[in-house]
């Protein structure tokens, strides 16, 4: 496949595309990978949100006998009334990653709208724990948010679901299940940049040699992902085989245009629109993977905070 090249990408974000090349090599690498968790993410763990509650629980999981599941917990300060929760799962392509990777992304919600959130260490592929574990982990912390609401001060009648990248896959995933077990309303939806569809036959899931995450990183966190199944591919293990979209909750979305989730993440707002789902959607061009993450002083990096952020306070004053 021929390499994308720099030119590409947004004029602001050439300078870090090109630093990032190493971060896509090593992520095309379990190896690689193990030692991103060890000694770049792990370290992040009890990581603070300044100026918010921060506490953290442990959730008995009920498909798993011992395990336990942590979850950190992000609340505003001096607020008394029952809060709207948020179940957040973090970024990481279901290999690897932890709940503190979110904590800009929980101080500007949090500094926008009332929300408690919600954000499990759900079990890893590249841990050992493929699919469904992960998955199951995130549906134990909604049914535990349900079940213990006045213990954790929060309402019990409705959830936002959201996450990054493969947390945005989880999200998806999360609403599929959620929606169709009638276990609780979803609010809405944000599944940022989602990782959606294990196929990889879309015109973006060939891009090659892309900052952060490429073709080749994206195959490898599949296979760790789904490899144990042999090719019978449930459809909450890649979101983007549901065909039917009717009766999802509203849905907020972004995606940069020079990354491998872009066609799919596209496909998914499109489906959604097409079954009568209300959307909030935004293409950022020249954009690479996590692009606002990995240079957050570009103002293209501050326009898509914005964005998500602005989305997300318009969503909750009309769904909550």
């Amino acid at each position: 496949m021929p390499k994308v090249p720099t030119s590409r990408y947004h004029e602001e974000l050439r300078t870090a595309a090109r630093a990032l090349r190493l971060m896509t090599w090593v992520a095309r690498r379990n190896w690689g990978l193990r030692l991103m968790q060890r000694f770049t993410l792990k370290p992040m763990t009890g990581n603070e949100v300044d100026g918010v509650v921060n506490d953290e629980i442990l959730i008995p999981s009920t498909t798993t006998p011992g395990h336990m599941i942590r979850a950190r917990v992000y609340k505003p300060t001096g607020v008394t009334d029952p809060l709207p929760a948020m179940l957040y799962a973090h970024g990481g392509g279901y290999q690897v990653g932890v709940p503190e990777q979110g904590n800009s992304f929980f101080d500007d919600l949090i500094g926008r709208r009332d929300v408690a959130i919600i954000a499990p260490a759900y079990r890893l592929s590249l841990a050992g724990h493929p699919f469904p574990a992960g998955l199951d982990d995130c549906i134990d912390t909604v049914q535990y948010i349900k079940d213990n609401a006045a213990d954790l001060g929060l309402r019990d009648d409705k959830i936002i679901v959201a996450g990054h990248s493969g947390g945005g896959g989880m999200a998806a995933a999360v609403t599929h299940r959620v929606v169709d077990a009638g276990l609780i309303d979803v609010a809405f939806q944000m599944p940022i940049y989602p990782m959606l569809d294990h196929r990889q036959q879309t015109a973006s899931a060939q891009f090659d040699g892309t900052a952060v995450w490429d073709r080749r990183s994206n195959a490898l966190a599949w296979n760790n992902y789904l490899g144990h199944l042999n090719g019978s591919v449930p459809e909450y293990a890649s979101p983007a085989l549901r065909t039917d979209l009717t009766g999802l909750p509203p849905t907020i979305s972004w995606v940069g245009d020079v990354e491998p989730f872009h066609d799919e993440t596209v496909a998914y707002i499109d489906a959604l629109d097409a079954a009568g789902v209300p959307t909030k959607f935004k293409v950022f061009a020249g954009g690479f993977h996590a692009f606002e993450l990995a240079s957050p002083k570009a103002n293209v990096s501050k326009e898509a905070i914005e964005f998500q952020g602005s989305a997300f306070a318009e969503f909750y004053d009309r769904y909550l």
